[in-house]
């Protein structure tokens, strides 16, 4: 019997392992994705990380069609193979066997070669399976290391099967197994972990509140407005009006915190400070409508506000004005009518409610939400 050496299948070329790199970056960089989004509540973020990973599949299928429709042109071969050796491990519960066999391949118009295959055999057929049994195989041409044991051959191969004598062929047995090893494996979990580190390294800064800005106060003058960082805050001042923009990390109802803002945007802790028409108080925001110079209005000095009452006054109107899951609050502070008004309201899924207060923080009226 003539025979032939077949050129075992080679393990994990370069450009397999950096396709798989990319594939595990795309992975990780879609999955973080959709996980930083849902965190954050950014949609574009939820919407693309499905939209990348099944762009990235596209993708990936019409590049290998070129290969498939060549693999697809060679028509298998199928050929006599005569089991010279097999090695079973058993295991308990299951029906189908994984058993090594080491074959003499036959084929009708090529030399003879050795191959070694892994193929389930049902526990039935294992006595089917013997050394020295002929059994009918179908390979491609091209790569004969994917040869597989036909289980139902048709009656011609099985009655030449039957009637076949084959001798064991001489020469190296190829191993069909891949030996990719762990050098893919380890690859492609490197490109997840790479991937999904650059999306949260790219979203760090909303993800754990970090604020970029030097916390130190650098005033910056233009000619009718200035600017400047106070401690973690912005604070804009103009003629009319003047905001203070908390970071994140920080609210005005912290300790002490709604004062220094006040006494920043009206100049500073002496008598002479400015005087206000409106304050407007949010969680992160301190807005205040100065009195224009030479106009005669009901104002009032910002800084007489009662400080220290006011998380009280905003825990109270959250929680007994029976608004359910209260979001947002607003306090405003105005002196329209002759004396100075607080008024705080609260929004959210059970609706709106509100309560007023006087110049000393002492709650006057209260409209609870319906």
């Amino acid at each position: 019997m003539t025979t032939a050496t077949v050129a075992p299948p080679t393990g994990a070329a370069p450009l397999d392992l950096a396709r798989g790199f990319l594939t595990g970056g795309v992975i990780g960089a879609s999955l973080a994705a959709f996980v930083v989004g849902c965190t954050l509540g950014r949609v574009p973020l939820i919407v693309a990380g499905p939209a990348l990973l099944a762009a990235y599949a596209l993708l990936f299928r019409l590049a290998g069609a070129p290969r498939r429709a060549r693999e697809g042109a060679l028509a298998p071969l199928t050929a006599l193979a005569l089991i010279d050796g097999r090695e079973m491990r058993t295991v308990k519960g299951e029906t189908d066997v994984p058993v090594c066999f080491d074959l003499t391949v036959a084929p009708d118009l090529a030399p003879a070669f050795r191959i070694r295959i892994t193929q389930g055999v049902h526990v039935s057929e294992l006595s089917d399976h013997r050394p020295g049994t002929v059994l009918v195989v179908r390979y491609p041409p091209d790569r004969p290391w994917l040869l597989r044991i036909v289980r139902r051959p048709t009656p011609e191969w099985e009655d030449r099967a039957a009637g076949a004598v084959l001798e064991p062929a001489s020469g190296p047995v190829v191993v069909a197994d891949r030996p990719d090893g762990c050098a893919w494996s380890l690859t492609t979990l490197l490109g997840v972990l790479l991937g999904a580190a650059a999306v949260v390294l790219l979203m760090r800064a909303e993800l754990f509140g970090k604020d970029t800005d030097t916390p130190a106060a650098r005033p910056v003058t233009s000619s009718s407005t200035s600017t400047s960082t106070f401690s973690v805050t912005a604070t804009v001042t103009s003629s009319t009006t003047g905001t203070v923009a908390f970071g994140p990390g920080r609210s005005v109802l912290d300790r002490g915190v709604l004062r220094e803002a006040v006494e920043s945007l009206t100049g500073g802790g002496g008598r002479d400070g400015r005087q206000a028409l409106t304050v407007v108080v949010r969680e992160q925001l301190l807005t205040v409508v100065f009195a224009p110079d030479g106009v005669s209005a009901p104002a009032f000095d910002p800084r007489s506000l009662p400080f220290d009452r006011v998380p009280a006054l905003v825990e109270e109107a959250r929680t007994t004005l029976g608004v359910d899951g209260p979001r947002t609050w607003q306090l405003s502070a105005e002196r329209l009518a002759g004396a100075l008004t607080i008024r705080i309201g609260v929004a959210g899924a059970g609706g709106s409610a509100s309560l007023e207060a006087d110049g000393l923080g002492t709650v006057v009226r209260r409209s609870p939400a319906r």
